[in-house]
């Protein structure tokens, strides 16, 4: 267990702590996971506010941990910066921006920043805990979506789009990963660690491209400056994927990826599929098109073409929007 005192881990349930000698509280059942190096200092970092409870995963950038508050038992997510990444001044700065980022935007839709903190080679912040997982999980468990689920979630994420983009933030990474469910099935959108803000100056200079290969813009690609409507051509590569089990463009590595999204033009996914509504592929490919100019203008405007469509036959889409939502679980 952890020492309330100094954090030190013990791996024993010793009756004091084999650092600072306090005594340590009885436990009634063997902890739920023994902790690397990271979570301790995590631990010893956010002092007696968060109970840590076990590391949940990680990506390129940042480790998540499971933790409570410590007050209110409310679940929380901590995501800590690489310990590789610490010693980058340019990727502790783009951390801390993505947190003032993602703080600024008060909206159903998207992710709340609850804290952030340092402590020596410790960067953390704190949102909320969402149990019904990612986008990119429900599609590892069932490759598709159905098309009215698909066309709903894609409302959710564009609304969060048009609200962000009016307070002047470009996401620039928007893929299944970075949307998550709440147990009701209502989308979050999360991970604004490369987003572009009006309040920001650029920290990566022009001609490098930022983003996740199969998910980015053609201007993306090319490592032009981006605007809202790369974020509606990332809600297209969305709706692909979930109507097809897989993105419009695959390759051998990111730069085929690149050339593909900036000179191809993906086959419509009701001619790969025939069973798939034709007003949803037209949709898609819309916001596929190769010329931003070409696009949705406005992700509200994307969210009313969408609705729209979910409004032709509400009674059908409705029941396969309620039978493709993530199951419900607690977290603890």
């Amino acid at each position: 267990m952890f020492c309330p005192e100094c954090g030190t881990w013990n791996r024993a349930a010793a009756a004091r702590c084999t650092r600072c000698g306090a005594s340590l509280p009885d436990v009634s059942a063997p902890p739920m996971d023994i902790p690397d190096e990271e979570l301790r200092e995590l631990r010893v970092a956010t002092g007696n506010r968060y109970t840590v409870v076990k590391r949940l995963g990680g990506g390129g950038m940042a480790n998540v941990y499971l933790a409570k508050h410590a007050v209110l038992a409310r679940p929380l997510v901590l995501k800590v910066l690489h310990r590789t990444l610490v010693q980058e001044p340019e990727m502790r700065e783009r951390f801390r921006r993505e947190a003032e980022s993602a703080a600024r935007l008060i909206h159903p839709y998207i992710c709340a920043i609850a804290d952030m903190g340092t402590a020596g080679d410790i960067e953390y912040v704190a949102m909320p805990y969402y149990a019904g997982g990612s986008l990119a999980d429900l599609l590892a468990r069932r490759k598709t979506v159905a098309a009215g689920a698909a066309a709903s979630i894609a409302v959710q994420v564009s609304c969060a789009l048009d609200y962000a983009h009016r307070h002047g933030v470009v996401h620039r990474d928007i893929k299944p990963d970075n949307i998550l469910f709440d147990e009701d099935g209502n989308v979050a959108l999360t991970d604004f660690g490369i987003a572009t803000a009006r309040f920001h100056g650029r920290l990566t200079a022009s001609g490098r491209a930022m983003g996740t290969p199969h998910y980015m813009s053609p201007e993306q690609a090319m490592g032009k400056l981006v605007d809202g409507r790369s974020d509606l051509y990332a809600v297209g590569l969305l709706l692909y994927e979930m109507l097809l089990g897989q993105p419009p463009f695959d390759g051998e590595d990111s730069y085929a990826v690149g050339y593909k999204h900036v000179h191809e033009v993906p086959v419509a996914p009701d001619q790969v599929d025939t069973r798939l509504p034709a007003a949803l592929s037209a949709i898609t490919m819309k916001c596929l098109a190769k010329q931003a100019v070409d696009r949705y203008d406005r992700g509200f405007e994307l969210a009313d073409a969408l609705i729209a469509f979910l409004g032709q036959s509400p009674g059908a889409e409705l029941r396969a929007a309620r039978a493709s939502r993530p199951a419900a679980h607690t977290p603890f």
